[in-house]
């Protein structure tokens, strides 16, 4: 657990660019809904259509509960939609609709994403070798090392390289000094900040503009987001508000298309989404995935049993950040449900026991 310790003097430094249960087994079970037709808000303005829970036929007397746990674990930002419309939407601890928070780590869905766009152009292929985009002084890696890394190592934590989980510069580092060898791609899944950000530098060295603009361009300004990169230390950390979550949930349940415009190919979207390694069945390209018979976490190279999050119905797919930054989307519910805030009260980068706690409140609101 030292490294956890390490990691909370780290975000607590991010922290200044913020802005602003018992297990029941009929969760883990998918229930197939009669399909419905998804709403999407306009891509500009503050309109978003809403249900209430009691349209929905939801337990109303829950939220109460749910809202004094959400408090008391120092949430700032917390939404459910259905079928794309605001059921719920609240805020704590001085936050409010129009203030920024950092995703951390949830992030990284993002980038996955952007990455899939750039090969849905033609500008990458994540089956060639880093090399190919990077050029060959990327790693202090061997030749011989270096050319058996492909894009879709860094998609799915396994390029072998050497991660430094306790050293957080070093773990967050892009100098080629930094990327030392391990072991074998494909051998070894190890939650590595500095192997991810390499995605960005290959889009911004091949696509003709920085990263930070072709995010915008093909995914923020498509679907309405509000939000921004900023740069600190090793890092590069998206901050938005609430709402801007959600409107990329929304993209996710709908399995890349805004409405009727495809930002990323289904195809690309549903390998994103399911299991890319047998190393951890439990991630897809940068996202968590639930109901799977394995996970492992950040850090220890341990395999643990089960589902990730045994409270969520098992098709759930969830972009997680540090400090218990929650994008979940249940396809089989269309449900997206947001949380930002500060930490829940366990120092962990991605999952966490709140994750499983929270949504037996949850659980005791909608079913």
């Amino acid at each position: 657990m030292k490294h956890f310790k390490v990691w909370f003097i780290l975000f607590i430094m991010l922290l200044m660019y913020s802005c602003s249960t018992s297990s029941d087994d009929s969760h883990n079970n998918t229930v197939i809904e009669e399909e419905t037709e998804l709403y999407f808000p306009p891509i500009s303005g503050t309109t978003w259509e809403s249900s209430t829970p009691s349209d929905l036929g939801w337990n109303e007397a829950a939220l109460t509960d749910l809202y004094t746990y959400l408090d008391e674990k120092h949430s700032k930002g917390f939404m459910i939609l259905k079928n794309g419309k605001i059921v719920v939407e609240k805020y704590f601890n001085n936050h409010s609709p129009n203030a920024d928070w950092a995703w951390f780590s949830a992030a990284k869905s993002l980038t996955a994403t952007a990455i899939g766009i750039a090969q849905d152009e033609g500008i990458i292929n994540i089956n060639n070798k880093t090399s190919d985009y990077l050029g060959s002084n990327w790693s202090s890696l061997t030749q011989e090392q270096q050319d058996v890394i492909t894009v879709k190592h860094h998609l799915t934590m396994t390029t072998g390289l050497e991660d430094n989980i306790d050293s957080p510069l070093i773990w967050a580092c892009t100098l080629p000094n930094c990327f030392t060898f391990n072991s074998a791609p494909s051998t070894r899944w190890s939650y590595h900040q500095g192997a991810f950000t390499v995605l960005q530098d290959i889009i911004t060295q091949n696509s003709g503009v920085d990263f930070k603009a072709y995010f915008e361009t093909k995914i923020l300004d498509k679907v309405g987001m509000a939000g921004s990169w900023n740069n600190v230390l090793s890092l590069n950390i998206f901050s938005s508000n609430t709402r801007s979550m959600a409107r990329f949930g929304l993209l996710m349940l709908n399995k890349g298309t805004w409405s009727e415009t495809e930002i990323v190919t289904e195809s690309y979207f549903n390998e994103m989404t399911n299991t890319s390694q047998n190393l951890n069945k439990s991630y897809g390209y940068l996202w968590w995935l639930n109901g799977k018979e394995s996970f492992m976490t950040p850090g220890p190279q341990q395999t643990f049993q089960g589902f990730l999050v045994p409270n969520t119905p098992s098709d759930m797919i969830a972009a997680l950040g540090a400090n218990d930054q929650k994008i979940y989307v249940i396809p089989s519910q269309n449900l997206v449900v947001i949380r930002c805030g500060e930490s829940a009260g366990v120092e962990q980068l991605a999952n966490s026991s709140f994750d499983n706690d929270l949504w037996g409140k949850i659980n005791a609101v909608i079913n």
